[in-house]
Protein backbone atom coordinates (compact mmCIF):
# COMPACT_ATOMS: atom_id res chain seq x y z
CA UNK A 1 0.00 0.00 0.00
CA UNK A 2 1.32 3.42 -0.96
CA UNK A 3 1.89 5.85 1.87
CA UNK A 4 -0.69 8.61 1.99
CA UNK A 5 0.39 12.22 1.68
CA UNK A 6 -0.25 14.29 4.81
CA UNK A 7 -1.14 17.98 4.84
CA UNK A 8 -1.74 20.69 7.43
CA UNK A 9 -5.15 22.32 7.11
CA UNK A 10 -5.62 24.18 10.39
CA UNK A 11 -3.56 25.85 13.12
CA UNK A 12 -4.47 27.03 16.61
CA UNK A 13 -2.15 28.89 18.98
CA UNK A 14 -2.01 30.03 22.59
CA UNK A 15 1.38 31.68 23.09
CA UNK A 16 3.27 34.43 24.92
CA UNK A 17 3.08 36.52 21.72
CA UNK A 18 -0.59 35.98 20.96
CA UNK A 19 -3.60 33.80 21.71
CA UNK A 20 -4.53 33.12 18.10
CA UNK A 21 -2.80 32.02 14.92
CA UNK A 22 -3.03 35.48 13.37
CA UNK A 23 -1.74 37.35 16.42
CA UNK A 24 1.10 34.85 16.86
CA UNK A 25 2.14 35.09 13.21
CA UNK A 26 1.98 38.90 13.17
CA UNK A 27 4.15 39.03 16.29
CA UNK A 28 6.90 36.73 15.10
CA UNK A 29 7.28 38.19 11.62
CA UNK A 30 7.51 41.63 13.21
CA UNK A 31 10.09 40.53 15.78
CA UNK A 32 7.78 41.13 18.73
CA UNK A 33 8.82 39.25 21.86
CA UNK A 34 6.65 38.01 24.70
CA UNK A 35 9.17 37.77 27.56
CA UNK A 36 8.63 39.76 30.73
CA UNK A 37 8.74 39.67 34.55
CA UNK A 38 6.87 36.75 36.10
CA UNK A 39 3.54 37.91 37.53
CA UNK A 40 2.00 34.60 38.65
CA UNK A 41 3.83 34.27 41.97
CA UNK A 42 6.58 35.74 44.13
CA UNK A 43 9.97 35.13 42.48
CA UNK A 44 12.13 36.95 45.03
CA UNK A 45 13.98 33.72 45.91
CA UNK A 46 14.42 32.53 42.32
CA UNK A 47 17.54 33.40 40.35
CA UNK A 48 15.55 33.76 37.13
CA UNK A 49 12.55 36.07 37.45
CA UNK A 50 11.36 36.29 33.84
CA UNK A 51 9.30 34.09 31.53
CA UNK A 52 7.01 33.94 28.54
CA UNK A 53 3.66 34.00 30.32
CA UNK A 54 0.29 33.74 28.59
CA UNK A 55 -1.58 37.03 28.80
CA UNK A 56 -5.35 37.57 28.87
CA UNK A 57 -6.25 33.92 28.39
CA UNK A 58 -9.99 33.37 28.30
CA UNK A 59 -11.59 29.96 27.69
CA UNK A 60 -15.07 30.95 28.84
CA UNK A 61 -16.43 30.24 25.35
CA UNK A 62 -15.43 26.60 25.91
CA UNK A 63 -15.66 26.06 29.66
CA UNK A 64 -17.88 27.32 32.45
CA UNK A 65 -16.26 28.25 35.75
CA UNK A 66 -16.98 24.85 37.32
CA UNK A 67 -15.40 22.98 34.40
CA UNK A 68 -12.38 25.28 34.43
CA UNK A 69 -11.75 24.63 38.13
CA UNK A 70 -11.55 20.92 37.37
CA UNK A 71 -9.06 21.28 34.54
CA UNK A 72 -5.37 22.19 34.75
CA UNK A 73 -4.13 25.09 32.65
CA UNK A 74 -2.22 22.85 30.26
CA UNK A 75 -5.48 21.12 29.27
CA UNK A 76 -7.31 24.45 28.97
CA UNK A 77 -4.58 25.78 26.67
CA UNK A 78 -4.77 22.64 24.53
CA UNK A 79 -8.55 22.86 24.29
CA UNK A 80 -8.47 26.50 23.23
CA UNK A 81 -5.78 25.88 20.61
CA UNK A 82 -7.64 22.81 19.31
CA UNK A 83 -10.86 24.77 19.02
CA UNK A 84 -9.15 27.43 16.91
CA UNK A 85 -7.35 24.82 14.78
CA UNK A 86 -10.56 22.91 14.03
CA UNK A 87 -12.37 26.13 13.11
CA UNK A 88 -9.38 27.23 11.03
CA UNK A 89 -9.49 23.94 9.11
CA UNK A 90 -13.23 24.36 8.43
CA UNK A 91 -13.78 20.70 9.24
CA UNK A 92 -17.47 19.79 9.43
CA UNK A 93 -17.23 17.36 12.33
CA UNK A 94 -20.88 16.35 12.02
CA UNK A 95 -20.26 14.90 8.57
CA UNK A 96 -17.02 13.09 9.46
CA UNK A 97 -16.59 9.52 10.66
CA UNK A 98 -15.43 9.98 14.29
CA UNK A 99 -13.58 6.67 14.21
CA UNK A 100 -11.32 8.04 11.46
CA UNK A 101 -10.37 11.14 13.48
CA UNK A 102 -7.78 10.99 16.26
CA UNK A 103 -5.90 13.23 18.64
CA UNK A 104 -2.27 13.21 19.73
CA UNK A 105 -1.32 16.07 22.05
CA UNK A 106 2.02 16.03 23.87
CA UNK A 107 3.33 17.70 27.00
CA UNK A 108 6.67 17.54 28.73
CA UNK A 109 5.46 18.17 32.28
CA UNK A 110 1.65 18.22 32.40
CA UNK A 111 -0.30 19.33 35.48
CA UNK A 112 2.47 20.72 37.64
CA UNK A 113 0.25 23.61 38.77
CA UNK A 114 -2.33 21.15 40.07
CA UNK A 115 0.31 19.01 41.81
CA UNK A 116 1.69 22.01 43.69
CA UNK A 117 -1.73 23.35 44.67
CA UNK A 118 -3.04 20.00 45.88
CA UNK A 119 0.16 19.11 47.72
CA UNK A 120 -0.21 22.37 49.66
CA UNK A 121 -3.78 21.38 50.56
CA UNK A 122 -2.56 17.93 51.67
CA UNK A 123 0.03 19.45 54.01
CA UNK A 124 -2.19 22.19 55.40
CA UNK A 125 -5.65 20.59 55.49
CA UNK A 126 -5.12 16.83 55.29
CA UNK A 127 -5.66 14.01 52.83
CA UNK A 128 -9.45 14.19 52.85
CA UNK A 129 -9.37 17.70 51.39
CA UNK A 130 -7.37 16.70 48.30
CA UNK A 131 -9.50 17.09 45.18
CA UNK A 132 -11.07 13.96 43.70
CA UNK A 133 -10.12 15.49 40.36
CA UNK A 134 -6.40 15.57 41.24
CA UNK A 135 -5.37 12.65 39.03
CA UNK A 136 -7.41 13.51 35.91
CA UNK A 137 -6.27 17.11 36.30
CA UNK A 138 -2.57 16.32 36.26
CA UNK A 139 -2.11 13.38 33.87
CA UNK A 140 -0.73 14.40 30.48
CA UNK A 141 -3.07 12.23 28.39
CA UNK A 142 -6.03 14.27 29.63
CA UNK A 143 -5.17 16.95 27.02
CA UNK A 144 -5.98 14.71 24.02
CA UNK A 145 -8.63 12.91 26.07
CA UNK A 146 -10.55 16.12 26.79
CA UNK A 147 -10.23 17.30 23.19
CA UNK A 148 -11.63 13.95 22.02
CA UNK A 149 -14.56 14.25 24.42
CA UNK A 150 -15.32 17.79 23.25
CA UNK A 151 -15.17 16.98 19.54
CA UNK A 152 -16.16 13.29 19.42
CA UNK A 153 -12.81 12.04 18.10
CA UNK A 154 -12.84 8.24 18.43
CA UNK A 155 -9.70 7.35 16.49
CA UNK A 156 -6.14 6.94 17.83
CA UNK A 157 -5.68 9.03 20.97
CA UNK A 158 -2.56 9.30 23.14
CA UNK A 159 0.28 11.51 24.33
CA UNK A 160 4.02 11.58 23.81
CA UNK A 161 6.34 12.68 26.63
CA UNK A 162 9.93 13.39 25.60
CA UNK A 163 10.66 16.64 27.43
CA UNK A 164 11.23 19.49 24.98
CA UNK A 165 10.98 17.17 21.96
CA UNK A 166 7.49 16.00 22.97
CA UNK A 167 5.28 17.77 20.47
CA UNK A 168 7.63 17.23 17.51
CA UNK A 169 7.40 13.53 18.29
CA UNK A 170 3.64 13.95 18.65
CA UNK A 171 3.25 15.57 15.24
CA UNK A 172 5.58 12.98 13.72
CA UNK A 173 3.61 10.07 15.15
CA UNK A 174 0.30 11.63 14.04
CA UNK A 175 1.79 12.01 10.55
CA UNK A 176 2.70 8.31 10.58
CA UNK A 177 -0.84 7.31 11.62
CA UNK A 178 -2.36 9.14 8.65
CA UNK A 179 0.44 8.09 6.29
CA UNK A 180 -0.27 4.45 7.15
CA UNK A 181 -4.00 4.84 6.57
CA UNK A 182 -5.10 4.42 10.21
CA UNK A 183 -6.90 7.78 10.33
CA UNK A 184 -8.03 10.52 7.97
CA UNK A 185 -7.61 13.42 10.42
CA UNK A 186 -5.35 13.90 13.45
CA UNK A 187 -5.52 16.81 15.89
CA UNK A 188 -1.85 17.05 16.86
CA UNK A 189 0.43 19.31 18.85
CA UNK A 190 1.62 20.16 22.33
CA UNK A 191 0.74 22.09 25.47
CA UNK A 192 2.51 23.26 28.63
CA UNK A 193 1.70 25.14 31.83
CA UNK A 194 4.81 24.69 33.98
CA UNK A 195 5.67 28.26 35.04
CA UNK A 196 5.15 27.49 38.73
CA UNK A 197 7.29 28.09 41.84
CA UNK A 198 8.55 24.49 41.74
CA UNK A 199 9.02 24.32 37.98
CA UNK A 200 10.95 27.57 37.91
CA UNK A 201 13.04 26.56 40.94
CA UNK A 202 14.00 23.27 39.32
CA UNK A 203 15.29 24.90 36.16
CA UNK A 204 17.00 27.64 38.21
CA UNK A 205 18.81 25.03 40.29
CA UNK A 206 19.92 23.30 37.11
CA UNK A 207 21.36 26.68 36.00
CA UNK A 208 19.54 26.32 32.70
CA UNK A 209 17.75 29.69 32.70
CA UNK A 210 18.76 33.19 31.74
CA UNK A 211 19.28 35.57 34.66
CA UNK A 212 19.09 38.70 32.51
CA UNK A 213 16.26 39.82 34.80
CA UNK A 214 16.80 43.53 34.29
CA UNK A 215 16.33 43.21 30.52
CA UNK A 216 13.72 40.51 29.80
CA UNK A 217 13.00 41.71 26.28
CA UNK A 218 16.57 40.85 25.25
CA UNK A 219 17.12 37.81 27.47
CA UNK A 220 16.31 35.11 24.89
CA UNK A 221 19.15 35.44 22.40
CA UNK A 222 19.74 32.17 20.53
CA UNK A 223 23.12 31.76 18.82
CA UNK A 224 24.33 35.10 20.22
CA UNK A 225 27.68 34.97 22.02
CA UNK A 226 26.16 36.63 25.11
CA UNK A 227 23.35 34.09 25.57
CA UNK A 228 23.12 32.87 29.15
CA UNK A 229 20.24 30.37 29.24
CA UNK A 230 16.72 29.75 28.06
CA UNK A 231 13.49 31.46 29.10
CA UNK A 232 10.62 29.33 30.40
CA UNK A 233 7.38 29.81 28.52
CA UNK A 234 3.93 28.30 28.38
CA UNK A 235 1.10 27.79 25.93
CA UNK A 236 -0.12 25.39 23.27
CA UNK A 237 -0.17 24.88 19.53
CA UNK A 238 -2.37 22.46 17.62
CA UNK A 239 -2.17 21.43 13.97
CA UNK A 240 -4.89 19.69 12.00
CA UNK A 241 -3.24 16.98 9.91
CA UNK A 242 -5.20 15.26 7.14
CA UNK A 243 -4.57 12.84 4.35
CA UNK A 244 -4.28 14.80 1.12
CA UNK A 245 -7.17 12.92 -0.46
CA UNK A 246 -9.44 13.70 2.49
CA UNK A 247 -8.48 17.38 2.38
CA UNK A 248 -9.01 17.57 -1.37
CA UNK A 249 -12.45 15.94 -1.24
CA UNK A 250 -13.67 18.66 1.11
CA UNK A 251 -11.73 21.38 -0.77
CA UNK A 252 -9.71 22.39 2.30
CA UNK A 253 -7.29 25.29 2.30
CA UNK A 254 -3.91 23.56 2.67
CA UNK A 255 -1.23 25.38 4.67
CA UNK A 256 1.71 23.06 3.95
CA UNK A 257 2.62 19.38 3.62
CA UNK A 258 4.39 17.21 6.19
CA UNK A 259 6.80 15.01 4.24
CA UNK A 260 9.31 13.58 6.72
CA UNK A 261 9.99 12.66 10.32
CA UNK A 262 13.16 11.60 12.12
CA UNK A 263 13.54 10.49 15.74
CA UNK A 264 16.70 9.44 17.59
CA UNK A 265 18.35 9.44 21.01
CA UNK A 266 21.82 10.62 22.02
CA UNK A 267 22.09 7.91 24.71
CA UNK A 268 24.64 10.23 26.28
CA UNK A 269 23.42 12.28 29.28
CA UNK A 270 20.17 13.17 31.08
CA UNK A 271 20.37 16.89 30.28
CA UNK A 272 23.48 17.73 28.21
CA UNK A 273 23.51 17.15 24.44
CA UNK A 274 26.07 14.83 22.93
CA UNK A 275 29.00 17.15 22.10
CA UNK A 276 29.49 15.25 18.84
CA UNK A 277 25.83 15.90 17.96
CA UNK A 278 25.40 12.40 16.57
CA UNK A 279 21.74 12.07 17.61
CA UNK A 280 20.74 15.46 16.19
CA UNK A 281 22.63 14.71 12.98
CA UNK A 282 20.89 11.37 12.53
CA UNK A 283 17.47 12.86 13.33
CA UNK A 284 17.80 15.38 10.49
CA UNK A 285 19.19 12.72 8.15
CA UNK A 286 16.25 10.42 8.87
CA UNK A 287 13.75 13.22 8.22
CA UNK A 288 15.42 13.98 4.89
CA UNK A 289 15.50 10.28 3.98
CA UNK A 290 11.83 9.92 4.89
CA UNK A 291 11.00 12.96 2.76
CA UNK A 292 13.00 11.58 -0.14
CA UNK A 293 15.01 14.77 -0.58
CA UNK A 294 18.67 15.66 -0.44
CA UNK A 295 20.17 18.16 1.97
CA UNK A 296 20.55 20.66 -0.86
CA UNK A 297 16.76 20.81 -1.23
CA UNK A 298 16.28 22.36 2.21
CA UNK A 299 15.98 26.16 2.34
CA UNK A 300 15.13 26.86 5.99
CA UNK A 301 15.51 25.32 9.43
CA UNK A 302 13.45 26.38 12.42
CA UNK A 303 16.12 25.50 14.96
CA UNK A 304 15.61 24.23 18.48
CA UNK A 305 17.78 27.26 19.34
CA UNK A 306 17.22 27.50 23.08
CA UNK A 307 19.68 30.29 23.90
CA UNK A 308 21.81 27.99 26.05
CA UNK A 309 25.56 27.74 25.55
CA UNK A 310 25.59 24.03 24.75
CA UNK A 311 22.43 23.64 22.66
CA UNK A 312 23.13 26.40 20.16
CA UNK A 313 26.73 25.33 19.66
CA UNK A 314 25.87 21.63 19.25
CA UNK A 315 22.88 22.25 16.98
CA UNK A 316 25.03 24.43 14.72
CA UNK A 317 27.59 21.62 14.62
CA UNK A 318 24.87 19.14 13.66
CA UNK A 319 23.56 21.36 10.86
CA UNK A 320 27.06 21.74 9.44
CA UNK A 321 27.60 17.98 9.55
CA UNK A 322 24.35 17.22 7.72
CA UNK A 323 24.39 20.03 5.17
CA UNK A 324 28.15 20.49 4.65
CA UNK A 325 28.78 23.33 2.13
CA UNK A 326 25.04 23.93 1.80
CA UNK A 327 24.89 24.92 5.48
CA UNK A 328 26.23 28.34 4.51
CA UNK A 329 23.24 28.86 2.20
CA UNK A 330 20.60 27.81 4.70
CA UNK A 331 18.32 30.27 6.45
CA UNK A 332 18.04 29.33 10.13
CA UNK A 333 16.05 30.99 12.87
CA UNK A 334 14.92 30.40 16.42
CA UNK A 335 11.44 31.67 17.18
CA UNK A 336 12.24 30.99 20.86
CA UNK A 337 13.94 34.37 20.74
CA UNK A 338 10.39 35.76 20.77
CA UNK A 339 8.21 33.12 22.44
CA UNK A 340 10.70 31.77 24.94
CA UNK A 341 10.95 28.01 25.38
CA UNK A 342 7.49 26.45 25.60
CA UNK A 343 9.03 23.12 26.70
CA UNK A 344 6.77 20.26 25.60
CA UNK A 345 4.78 22.63 23.36
CA UNK A 346 7.89 24.05 21.64
CA UNK A 347 7.90 21.66 18.69
CA UNK A 348 4.26 22.35 17.90
CA UNK A 349 4.51 26.14 18.01
CA UNK A 350 7.64 25.95 15.85
CA UNK A 351 6.04 23.55 13.35
CA UNK A 352 3.17 26.04 13.11
CA UNK A 353 5.64 28.87 12.47
CA UNK A 354 7.44 26.79 9.84
CA UNK A 355 4.23 25.88 8.01
CA UNK A 356 3.06 29.50 7.98
CA UNK A 357 6.50 30.64 6.80
CA UNK A 358 6.24 28.28 3.81
CA UNK A 359 2.72 29.40 2.95
CA UNK A 360 3.36 33.13 3.35
CA UNK A 361 6.93 33.24 2.02
CA UNK A 362 8.30 34.98 5.11
CA UNK A 363 11.11 33.64 7.34
CA UNK A 364 10.69 34.69 11.00
CA UNK A 365 13.83 36.27 12.48
CA UNK A 366 16.07 35.39 15.39
CA UNK A 367 15.75 38.56 17.44
CA UNK A 368 18.29 39.82 19.99
CA UNK A 369 21.18 38.68 17.80
CA UNK A 370 23.94 41.25 18.24
CA UNK A 371 27.26 39.59 19.13
CA UNK A 372 28.40 36.86 16.73
CA UNK A 373 29.73 33.63 18.26
CA UNK A 374 32.57 31.87 16.41
CA UNK A 375 30.92 28.55 17.30
CA UNK A 376 27.63 29.70 15.78
CA UNK A 377 28.53 31.13 12.42
CA UNK A 378 25.60 30.39 10.10
CA UNK A 379 22.80 32.62 8.76
CA UNK A 380 20.37 32.92 11.68
CA UNK A 381 18.15 35.50 9.91
CA UNK A 382 19.14 38.10 12.51
CA UNK A 383 16.62 40.57 13.92
CA UNK A 384 14.40 41.09 10.85
CA UNK A 385 12.08 38.75 8.99
CA UNK A 386 13.08 37.86 5.45
CA UNK A 387 10.55 37.77 2.62
CA UNK A 388 11.52 34.92 0.32
CA UNK A 389 9.67 32.26 -1.62
CA UNK A 390 11.00 28.86 -0.56
CA UNK A 391 9.95 25.22 -0.74
CA UNK A 392 11.42 23.00 1.95
CA UNK A 393 12.07 23.33 5.69
CA UNK A 394 13.03 21.32 8.74
CA UNK A 395 11.94 21.97 12.32
CA UNK A 396 14.17 20.56 15.07
CA UNK A 397 13.36 19.72 18.68
CA UNK A 398 15.86 18.34 21.19
CA UNK A 399 14.92 17.25 24.71
CA UNK A 400 16.35 16.26 28.09
CA UNK A 401 17.09 12.55 28.03
CA UNK A 402 18.84 12.95 24.69
CA UNK A 403 15.62 12.89 22.62
CA UNK A 404 15.80 14.35 19.11
CA UNK A 405 12.93 14.86 16.67
CA UNK A 406 12.91 16.51 13.26
CA UNK A 407 9.89 17.28 11.08
CA UNK A 408 10.28 17.98 7.37
CA UNK A 409 7.62 20.33 5.96
CA UNK A 410 7.32 21.56 2.40
CA UNK A 411 5.30 24.08 0.46
CA UNK A 412 2.20 22.34 -0.82
CA UNK A 413 2.24 21.30 -4.45
CA UNK A 414 -0.69 19.33 -5.89
CA UNK A 415 1.56 17.12 -8.01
Amino acid sequence: MNNKRVVITGIGVISPVGNSKSEFWSSIINGKGGIGPITKFDVSEHTSKIAGEIKNFDASHLLNSKEARRMDGFVQYALAAADEAIKDSKLDLESENPERMGCLVASGIGGLTTIEQQHKILLEKGAKRVSPFLIPMLIINMAPGQIAINYNLKGPNFSVVTACASSNHGIGEAYRIIQNGKADVMVAGGTENAITPLGLAGFCSAKALSTRNDDPAHASRPFDKERDGFIMAEGAAILILESLEHAQVRKADIVAEVVGYGATCDAYHITAPDPDAKGAIRSMELALEDAGVSAENVDYINAHGTSTILNDKVETKAIKAVFKEHAQKLMISSTKSMTGHMLGAAGAIEAAATALALKEGIIPPTINYSVPDPDCDLDYVPNEARKVDFNMALSNSLGFGGHNATIAIKKFNKS
